[in-house]
């Protein structure tokens, strides 16, 4: 049934569909964090992990850019993978802006939005598992003794 359920059409354009939204979305606010002209990303920073920062909080910045969209680029080829880093991600953004008490709208946003990746690695995952016993089925040879 697993199978059927994954093969469906329908199923296919969703996962597609979350495919490109969480590899896209990483990459486009990771190129972001260069240019500033989404948002000031700098304002979302926990003061407390600030002031521990050997380096500014630009620099920071600059480094979670870089990540982000790796994160992203891990999504978009290898999405059982990079969808279950960028959940983790965003929940370590969320519960740093929970920590802080500001940004709450944000904060829900970002745990939403881990949800909805942790689906897709499971939906990868589930439609690795269909394809490679697929795949096992149609390779199954006979060999004459």
């Amino acid at each position: 049934m697993e199978t059927a359920v994954i093969t469906s059409p329908r199923v296919e354009r969703i996962y597609r569909l979350m495919k490109l939204t969480y590899g896209l979305v990483p990459i486009v606010a990771g190129l972001d964090k260069f240019t500033n002209l989404l948002t000031d990303w700098e304002k979302y920073l926990n003061p407390t992990i600030a002031q521990m920062l050997p380096f500014s909080p630009h620099t920071f910045m600059l480094i979670v850019g870089v990540i982000e969209v790796i994160a992203g680029l891990i999504v978009l080829s290898r999405p059982a993978l990079g969808a279950y880093i960028v959940s983790a991600w965003l929940t370590l953004i969320a519960l740093s802006l929970l920590a802080t008490k500001g940004y709450l709208d944000v904060a829900v946003r970002d745990l939403v939005m881990a949800i909805g990746a942790f689906a897709l690695a499971q939906l990868a995952q589930a439609a690795g598992t269909s394809k490679a016993q697929q795949e096992a089925k149609s390779s199954v040879s006979f060999s004459r003794g």
